[in-house]
C-alpha cells in the first residue's frame, strides 16, 4: 500500500519544496492551501501523515490538529511552526501533534522525520491486519497489559485511547522497567532520530501519557521524572 502525505502549507514555495524531497520517498503527496478545506480532506479522507502550518487561511493548524486528532486519534500528524515561535510549537504538541519542525528546515531531516512517522503507520497497519506473529504476547506488567499485536492498552481493565507515538513511548519504557532515559535517547528509540532542540517533543508527549495513564499526573507514580536525567517506568505504580 502506498502512503500519502497532506501537505497544509500556504507558502507555495514551501509546499513545492516538501512535494519534491517527499516524492524521493515514493509517496502521494496532495497539497491544500486553505484551512477550512484541509480540515475536510483530513477528516472525509485517509492520509497516512498530515503536514500542518500553523498559520493558514482559514483555520490554523493548531486547530486542524485538534479537529482532526479528536476523530482519527492514531492520525501521524507533524507540525511545521516559525523558529521564533515556542508558543506554537508546545501548543502543537499539547494538542496531539506527533512531531513537528522549525522553518527553515533541512530537507534530508524532513524526510527523515516522515520517514519515522510512516513506519509508526506500517506497524499499526500490521496490528489492524493481524499481519504480526500469533505468539506476540502482550507485554503485562501489574494491572497494565500492552498488546502489540492489537495496538492496544488496558489499565485496570480500561482501554486507553493512546496515539500511535504515545504508545510506541509507553510500550518502550515498560519494556525497560525501571531503567532511566534522557530525552535524547527517548527522541532516538522513539521518533527515530536525534536532533538538539527537540526535546520539548518528548516532554509534551510524556505529560500528555501521564494525563491518561496516571491516576494524578502532577504526581506521576508510573511514568516517573528522575531530575537531571530523564524518564523511567516505575513497575511500583501499576500494581
Amino acid at each position: 500500500m502506498t502512503d500519502s502525505v497532506l501537505i497544509v502549507e500556504d507558502d507555495k514555495d514551501i509546499a513545492d519544496l516538501i512535494r519534491v524531497n517527499l516524492a524521493e520517498l515514493g509517496v502521494e503527496v496532495s497539497h491544500q492551501d486553505q484551512g477550512n478545506k484541509a480540515l475536510s480532506l483530513a477528516i472525509e479522507k485517509e492520509y497516512s501523515l498530515l503536514i500542518l502550518d500553523v498559520m493558514l487561511p482559514g483555520i490554523s493548524g493548531l486547530d486542524i490538529c485538534r479537529q482532526v486528532r479528536e476523530k482519527k486519534p492514531h492520525q501521524a500528524i507533524i507540525m511545521l511552526t516559525a523558529k521564533s515561535s515556542e508558543t506554537d510549537r508546545v501548543l502543537g504538541l499539547e494538542l496531539g501533534a506527533d512531531d513537528y519542525m522549525t522553518k527553515p528546515f533541512s530537507v534530508r531531516e524532513l524526510q527523515a522525520r516522515v520517514r519515522s512517522q510512516l513506519r509508526k503507520v506500517e506497524m499499526l497497519r500490521a496490528a489492524n491486519s493481524d499481519v504480526m506473529a500469533e505468539n506476540d504476547a502482550p507485554l503485562v506488567i501489574g494491572n497494565l497489559s500492552i498488546d502489540q499485536k492489537n495496538h492496544q492498552v488496558t489499565f485496570n481493565q480500561q482501554v486507553l485511547e493512546l496515539t500511535a507515538t504515545e504508545f510506541e513511548l509507553l510500550h518502550h519504557l515498560a519494556s525497560h522497567p525501571n531503567q532511566v532515559f534522557s530525552r535524547s535517547q527517548l527522541l532516538e528509540s522513539v521518533w527515530g532520530y536525534h536532533h538538539s532542540g527537540y526535546e520539548h517533543t518528548v516532554n509534551s508527549h510524556i505529560n500528555r501519557l501521564r494525563a491518561k495513564i496516571e491516576t494524578d499526573a502532577t504526581s506521576p507514580q508510573i511514568v516517573q521524572t528522575v531530575w537531571g536525567v530523564g524518564y523511567k517506568f516505575s513497575p511500583q505504580g501499576v500494581e
